[in-house]
């Protein structure tokens, strides 16, 4: 049974005028916003002080919901914005920020936020470079390699889980797309390409219910061939320069 966006906005107000009344801004977004939240999702809340020392992330329980709290000002959901989902090419926060609902009511601080988000999100993340095409494309032909003819099915398993996420996060970066991890990866796909989604989909079905690789290794060909393909021969990586222990 999916939890009611009415007692989610409920319980979101009530933990603002509790735990956070002194807040310039208060959004509640995740599952129960976008429609898709389950009898045991959590409420996502992102509140904005004028000013906070450093950004925090708070897990609690209030009643029966259980409460993903992410504390931050105006700066630190910019850095957070800027210095970690762009680079990583997950937009966490900015897409929680975006597509939040403010409680109780609109304030000039969540209009400021969400407006930054919007231009974030329309940015897009750092675009990838040679190096990290390389790097997923090598990852991505050895993970193909185990899977040939993998020794067991719980190895074989474990890469395909693997393969799920290193296969759909190059399809999304290498076309400057927004990627996603974990649960959110169908969702991204289906909004970014239906027809791959659907590929995606049958394929990794019929590896974990059939431990049939075929469909899996071809859409690993088919990704990877504006790149370049399968990458092995001629594939280098340089360690830092001061990874090194100091002489003795």
């Amino acid at each position: 049974m999916r939890k009611k966006l009415s007692a989610a906005l409920s319980a979101a107000e009530q933990i603002r005028d509790q735990f956070f009344p002194e807040a310039s801004a208060c959004l509640l977004a995740g599952s129960v916003v976008r429609g898709d939240a389950t009898a045991y999702s959590d409420l996502d809340l992102v509140v904005v002080y004028e000013r906070v020392e450093n950004a925090q992330r708070q897990s609690f329980v209030f009643g029966d919901w259980p409460v993903e709290a992410f504390i931050h000002d105006p700066q630190t959901l910019e850095f957070f914005f800027r210095e970690v989902d762009r680079p990583s090419g997950v937009p966490s926060l900015p897409n929680m920020v975006s597509e939040g609902i403010e409680i109780p009511r609109e304030t000039k601080c969540g209009r400021l936020v969400k407006d930054l988000a919007s231009r974030i999100l329309e940015e897009g993340p750092i675009e990838w470079g040679q190096k990290e095409r390389e790097n997923s494309r090598y990852a991505i032909s050895d993970m193909v390699e185990d899977i040939r003819e993998p020794r067991n099915i719980a190895e074989l398993r474990i890469v395909i889980s693997n393969l799920y996420s290193a296969i759909a996060n190059h399809f999304l970066r290498s076309q400057n797309q927004w990627s996603a991890k974990g649960k959110s990866i169908p969702r991204r796909l289906m909004s970014v390409n239906p027809e791959v989604h659907k590929r995606f989909a049958e394929a990794f079905e019929a590896a974990f219910t059939r431990d049939d690789t075929t469909d899996v290794i071809q859409l690993c060909e088919h990704v990877l061939e504006p790149d370049g393909g399968f990458l092995f021969q001629g594939y280098t990586r340089d360690a830092p320069k001061e990874w090194r222990m100091p002489d003795a």
